[in-house]
């Protein structure tokens, strides 16, 4: 979409209707309602202003005092019965919207590939799903209860006014054309800055996302000066960009001004002359001219619209380009899972933006037994896990499980068959309990015990004081390297997958940690296909097979004692890493 062109709104709020508004098309009709009547209420006050002057003041009529004076008092008591269930309800109406939102953005992009989170950071991320749409929700309440009640305030005031006069009131907006062109101009810059805002809105998100992740870092490199200037810069780029859209979208209330101001004196011109002359009574004068004055706030509010109609804009313009991407990697037909758990990798090609990753990788992996990947940082190992679970698809070549490639197999029923365990455990801020019943919340509490006596959980567990009900902390801050791991690992025992997944699970933890992880491992990879990724190579000394990755291309395979009596590419990484030919 052009950001300049705000010929898209009506689409925009087309869809917004479509998806949202629609469901709440009753309560959004009461509410209606409601503000039609608080609307309603500046004009009757203008109109009682007619018999208030000319029966009270002029006429004399002392028992006109108290039926003027009721009718007036009730009008008044009808708006704030009015404005307080119309305001409650819009905001129910609002908040529902945004919330809904916000579950449905999510729910969309965990759907989506890999390539899109490469594309997007998690901060930009987090702005779409938390600032874009609180942004909508903010405005969208700011139009519903305000444009709607000011605009049938402005046409009930409007309506008074032609009652009493049609030529006073074509002379009260004989000014009313100055505001065609700039109100124009005016939508299309704020559509612009505003959408420029939301993508520095995002940078803010990733850039403070990032430097909280990274705090040791910052502090062990002394970077703390560097990320709070590039911070600065991000924030006084936003501070600029919306200094410059509240001095334009003011530009419209200020021509308000000055249009209204021309229709006053053009009123008190025209009708001055008629009430001192006596063609028209003083309480015609003070109705007509209540009414114009009162319609002036109303005018004013919706003058600053135009801002906040392209700020909604700018914010559903983004929301909606994640909704309308679509995943590329669909679930296949095949609902059965695998007959057997053996696994081929045939020819198998794959770039990632344009610089090749696996050039016709090909090898197998028995069903049942330990097969282990080794080679380079680059060469493509943990694309060998990519590959399997469908987080990407090759380019040619073929990946198969069960004699059947794995594009076949229906996305859920595919990932059902994998348990994974890699050198950064994905842990959250919940309880270690939610932890490891993540995709499983209704385990079995004997399953469960399993798990963490496998695991050997529940040799620290004894030490916390909520024990599985403890905390593990924002990414498990609150554990050691290896009680992540043995977490991790407890994860992957209560899902029972028959094929099993291990990228680099021991190589960031020390001796005893180490062993202690490796027991697990080696206890949860009985009887399951196993695929291992590890640069310490004692850890698979014992596996099956050994498959040696360089740049993407299978250079040898076969058991450990075979590859080192082989003395090839194998042999020089145990040499390296040892020091000496084993």
């Amino acid at each position: 979409m052009a950001q300049t062109d705000p010929s898209p709104m009506p689409s925009l709020f087309r869809r917004l209707w479509s998806d949202y508004l629609r469901r709440h098309r009753a309560a959004m009709m009461l509410a209606f309602v409601l503000m039609a009547l608080e609307g309603s209420t500046l004009a009757l006050i203008s109109w009682m202003l007619k018999p208030l002057f000319d029966l009270v003041f002029v006429g004399k009529q002392p028992g006109a005092i108290w039926w003027v004076g009721g009718a007036i008092f009730g009008i008044f008591l009808l708006r704030a019965v009015t404005l307080v269930a119309s305001r409650s309800l819009l905001t129910k109406i609002s908040l529902s919207i945004a919330t809904r939102m916000q579950v449905d953005l999510l729910a969309h992009i965990l759907t989506l590939d890999g390539r899109f989170f490469r594309d997007n950071s998690p901060g930009a991320l987090i702005e779409r799903i938390q600032g874009d749409t609180a942004a909508v929700q903010g405005i969208w309440a700011t139009l519903l209860t305000g444009a709607t009640r000011d605009a049938i305030s402005l046409v009930m005031l409007f309506g008074v006014a032609l009652t009493v006069d049609p030529v006073w009131t074509l002379g009260a907006m004989i000014g009313a054309p100055l505001l065609i062109a700039p109100a124009a101009l005016v939508q299309r810059y704020i559509r612009r800055k505003m959408r420029q805002n939301r993508l520095n809105a995002s940078q803010r998100a990733t850039r403070l996302d990032e430097v909280l992740h990274g705090i040791v870092s910052i502090r062990l490199n002394r970077a703390e000066a560097d990320q709070t200037r590039r911070f600065g810069a991000i924030v006084e780029n936003i501070r600029k960009a919306q200094v410059k859209v509240a001095a334009t979208s003011s530009v419209i209330p200020a021509l308000t001004d000055i249009v209204t101001g021309i229709g006053f004196v053009a009123v008190l011109a025209l009708g001055g002359n008629e009430v001192m002359q006596g063609e028209r009574s003083i309480g015609d004068f003070m109705s007509f001219f209540t009414a114009l004055a009162l319609a002036f706030q109303p005018m004013r509010r919706l003058g600053s619209m135009a801002g906040i109609w392209q700020t909604a804009a700018a914010s559903l313009e983004r929301i909606y380009e994640v909704f309308d991407t679509q995943p590329t990697i669909l679930s296949g037909p095949r609902r059965e899972p695998p007959t057997d758990t053996s696994i081929v990798l045939r020819d198998v090609w794959l770039s990632y933006d344009g610089q090749p990753v696996l050039r016709g990788l090909q090898f197998t992996a028995e069903a049942g037994r330990t097969t282990a990947l080794v080679g380079p940082s680059g060469a493509g190992k943990s694309t060998v896990f990519n590959l399997l679970t469908r987080m990407v698809d090759p380019d040619r070549g073929q990946v198969l499980m069960g004699g059947v490639p794995v594009a076949e197999y229906d996305l859920a029923v595919l990932r059902d068959q994998f348990s994974t365990v890699a050198q950064e455990s994905a842990l959250f801020d919940e309880s270690l309990r939610d932890n490891i019943t993540m995709g499983r919340p209704d385990a079995d509490p004997s399953a469960l015990a399993e798990a963490l006596e496998t695991a050997h959980v529940s040799e620290f567990l004894a030490g916390l004081a909520n024990g599985l009900d403890s905390a593990a902390g924002p990414r498990g801050s609150s554990l050691s390297g290896g009680q992540r791991q043995r977490i991790a690992i407890a994860r992957a025992v209560l899902r029972d997958a028959p094929v099993l997944l291990l990228d680099e699970a021991t190589s960031a933890l020390d001796t005893v940690s180490e062993r202690l992880v490796q027991q697990a491992l080696d206890r949860l990879s009985r009887g399951r296909t196993t695929l291992v990724i590890a640069h310490r190579l004692s850890t698979i000394r014992n596996a099956d097979k050994i498959v040696v990755i360089e740049a993407g291309r299978v250079v040898e395979q076969g058991s450990h004692d075979q590859l080192m009596a082989n003395g090839a590419a194998y042999a020089r990484l145990v040499d390296l890493q040892f020091g000496e030919q084993t």
